[in-house]
């Protein structure tokens, strides 16, 4: 069985949906510690002026280690919603399938999540659905009994999961390979491989093409239904520790 774990972000690229597309079951690591000004806050969107930024307000946010997805308050008083829903109409208003998605985002806005995590998990979780991905999600904060830092971690919850292969995003080489390759995969029994993704061109607004924006984007431009062929088509073989290292080199 092959699982994947990623921090639950908001609003992800389409790369993040594939990762969910290819694997057995889905974790989301929404006890990791949620930092300002990253992923797990804000993404970007194509408006009229380029790429655009929408980042959620957090209530009593510190950087310490406590400040976890599933811990940490969205600022309530903060008109945030209200704020991202206009600047997504004014950027789509003109899609194809406008009217067909942006609903969806009223609906899940209008659920008032508390925390960053649950609004995270909550939209990822329905996107994937309307999209056609069927893979089992669960939550990190549910497993019992997973200790260790960053790798160990990771191994830790492959094992509580039953399974025996780990598909990482190329991003967490940076520590996973850092004092040996495959890190505490090595050796482990669960197999370590490395997400490899080409990021495709679909039809936008605006003249030109730009890449990595929120899903989002592609919704609003190609719809549900056509979304997950697309992702799909950007689709390449797994990469070992090895074969990665030799990419990059």
């Amino acid at each position: 069985m092959i699982t994947a774990i990623m921090q639950p972000t908001y609003l992800p690229w389409i790369g993040y949906f594939d990762l969910i597309d290819l694997v057995d079951e889905f974790a989301f690591l929404d006890d990791a510690q949620v930092l300002k000004r990253s992923w797990g806050v804000r993404n970007r969107i194509v408006s009229q002026n380029g790429e655009t930024f929408l980042t959620v307000p957090l209530s009593g946010h510190s950087q310490s280690s406590t400040s976890t997805f599933v811990g940490t308050a969205i600022d309530s008083g903060d008109k945030w919603r209200k704020t991202h829903l206009t600047t997504i109409r004014h950027a789509y208003g003109k899609a194809p399938y406008f009217a067909e998605v942006f609903p969806q985002l009223e609906a899940l806005m209008a659920a008032e999540h508390t925390t960053i995590g649950a609004f995270n998990v909550d939209f990822i979780s329905t996107t994937a659905a309307l999209m056609g991905i069927t893979t089992p999600l669960h939550q990190t904060s549910a497993l019992k009994g997973v200790d260790g830092r960053k790798d160990d971690r990771l191994l830790a919850i492959c094992k509580a999961m039953g399974a025996d292969r780990y598909l990482a995003a190329q991003g967490s080489a940076a520590y996973i390979e850092r004092d040996q390759e495959s890190g505490a995969f090595a050796g482990s029994g669960v197999e370590l491989l490395y997400h490899n993704f080409a990021h495709p061109d679909y039809p936008q607004l605006n003249d030109g093409f730009i890449s990595h924006m929120s899903i989002v984007d592609l919704l609003m431009n190609c719809g549900y239904a056509q979304a997950l062929d697309i992702i799909r088509s950007g689709r390449r073989p797994m990469l070992t520790s090895a074969q990665l290292k030799e990419q990059l080199a």
